[in-house]
């Protein structure tokens, strides 16, 4: 469960930090962007303690 949402987490990050140059009509997130890839990076972290 905790990989799948470090996948949509890291997907979402993928759509917006490349999304507003490829496709204009993604709007730019700006701080949301960075906000998912810190979340992302403690589930890793907190997986990785688990074990």
């Amino acid at each position: 469960m905790l990989w799948t949402i470090i996948v949509i987490l890291f997907v979402l990050w993928l759509i917006g930090f490349f999304g507003p140059s490829r496709l204009p009509s993604i709007p730019r997130t700006g701080n949301l962007v960075h906000v998912l890839l810190v979340i992302a990076l403690i589930l890793i972290v907190v997986n990785l303690l688990q074990r």
